[in-house]
């Protein structure tokens, strides 16, 4: 979480059901500090994220993401496929779970409250962290299906959104429409509604008193800034210092905000305020993303200035990725792009000495033509979370906490080294061919062996060579 402000922890703990208690919780996780690796564990159920989590630590990420937890419009008569067609034998959709009912833990698609808890009781067993997906700014496309404790807490159904709330976005650059209207379908909550805030944050509250410590903030761009015009109902755009503790609402705050890590999903465009959002929370980098993307497919890093973070804000506040969900499911943007190159591509932002990289799990069974793979809500994703390239490079940015960067890359565009101080240096291709490789390198002259593949590179005079295999990764340590 940010700590550019002093939060003040003013807590009615006679506004909280005895479900929402507080009790004290002992720490028993990893401080790695900005050196946190995330895995996205997409569509996995909360008995599947608890059942899977030695491996996950074992993996080394030191948080895991779910999908989000709170009650959702049942699609599909309730079908459990990631995505369906009609007349498919299996129904289902797995943006269901985007589109909220109520405000309270557990979903059909997911898990319950107890298996939620569970989960987050694993967790904590194996030092791993887990966020949450959180997603205030809107309801279902039906809004109809919203429950009746949601209404009733905001004053009434006509209470619970923006005046321009049912009016879709045309222009997505206006930031009144951006943040009041309609997106997608999807109605737009009135999160400046003092009653909705306090019911939103007795949510959040929750999650942090079963286990939960951190929220993605989906759709983050389309909630109002202080300095954003305001909507017809509302009187003041306040919802970030709800959300992040500096503010209370009815004499209730966000739990522990100083041990929470939120961040929020900024998606890059024109009239976007990354400034004012990072004064909040940490935010996506979706526009370095797609360069790493253009360079991974292009096999060529001089396709795009991988050097630049392609965003405003100081790369310490950023989440990196080499694709998130949304480029993988809706428009398919990098669903075509083979798993050793997402691997590639994975290797060098984490290697890298800022930045927070996400690992998005693609579904079990998925292959270049059928995304999709098993296409099933709540199994466990492919084994490449735990490619043994990928937890590699994991220690690998573990064990180079503090080191400064040096990053090289071949004449040809076809390799990159980032080497760490004089202590470690990965080294990756971005070629689909064998190739030799000759860089220079921060490392000390000899013989490298790394632990992955066996593989001999020496250096002599500052420079390294050796092989590299189709965008493979190697991980060298200094003896």
């Amino acid at each position: 979480m940010k700590h550019k402000f002093l939060f003040a922890l003013a807590i009615s703990f006679t506004a909280l059901s005895p479900a929402m208690a507080v009790t004290s919780v002992k720490n028993n996780f990893k401080t790695t500090g900005p050196d946190e690796v995330i895995l996205h564990a997409w569509s996995w159920s909360f008995d599947t994220i608890a059942s899977n989590m030695k491996r996950i630590a074992d993996a080394g990420y030191d948080y895991v993401q779910t999908s989000p937890a709170q009650a959702c419009y049942v699609g599909d008569d309730g079908g459990m496929a990631l995505f369906s067609e009609p007349g498919d034998s299996v129904m289902g959709k797995w943006y269901y779970y985007y589109q909220p009912t109520d405000w309270t833990i557990g979903n059909y698609m997911l898990g319950d409250r107890s298996a939620f808890k569970a989960m987050c009781d694993s967790a904590y067993k194996y030092g791993v962290k887990v966020i949450v997906d959180v997603l205030p700014n809107h309801t279902a496309i039906d809004h109809k299906a919203v429950l009746p404790g949601l209404d009733n807490a905001v004053g009434g159904h006509e209470n619970l959104f923006h005046a321009n709330g049912f009016k879709p976005i045309v222009n997505w650059n206006d930031r009144l429409e951006c943040t009041t209207g309609e997106m997608g379908g999807l109605p737009d909550v009135n999160t400046e509604n003092p009653d909705f805030q306090y019911y939103y944050l007795q949510y959040v509250n929750d999650l942090i008193n079963l286990g939960a410590r951190g929220f993605r903030y989906d759709t983050a761009k389309h909630i109002g800034l202080p300095s954003d015009p305001l909507d017809p109902k509302a009187k003041q755009n306040d919802f970030w210092d709800i959300a992040t503790g500096r503010k209370a609402v009815k004499g209730l705050s966000l739990l522990m905000p100083d041990s929470l890590y939120i961040y929020g999903e900024v998606l890059q465009d024109k009239n976007v305020k990354e400034t004012e959002y990072d004064d909040y929370m940490d935010l996506t980098a979706s526009s370095y993303g797609h360069a790493l993307r253009n360079a991974i497919i292009g096999e060529d890093v001089y396709k795009e200035n991988l050097l630049d973070w392609h965003h405003p804000s100081d790369p310490a506040d950023l989440v990196t990725w080499v694709e998130s969900h949304d480029t993988y499911c809706n428009a398919h943007e990098s669903a075509g792009i083979p798993d050793d190159a997402i691997r590639a591509g994975w290797a060098f932002i984490t290697a890298r000495s800022t930045g927070r990289p996400l690992f998005f799990n693609r579904p079990a069974g998925s292959t270049r033509e059928n995304y999709w793979g098993n296409n099933r809500i709540g199994a466990r994703g492919n084994d490449e979370f735990f490619h043994p390239e990928v937890v590699a490079v994991n220690n690998f940015r573990h064990k180079m906490s503090g080191q400064p960067e040096t990053v090289y890359f071949s004449k040809d565009g076809k390799a990159a080294e980032i080497s760490r101080g004089n202590i470690g240096a990965a080294l990756i291709s971005f070629s689909s061919k064998p190739q030799k490789v000759k860089l220079e390198t921060s490392l000390p002259d000899g013989e490298y062996t790394d632990a992955v593949h066996n593989s001999v590179f020496k250096i002599k005079n500052g420079v390294i060579k050796g092989h590299l295999a189709p965008f493979a990764s190697y991980m060298l340590y200094a003896k």
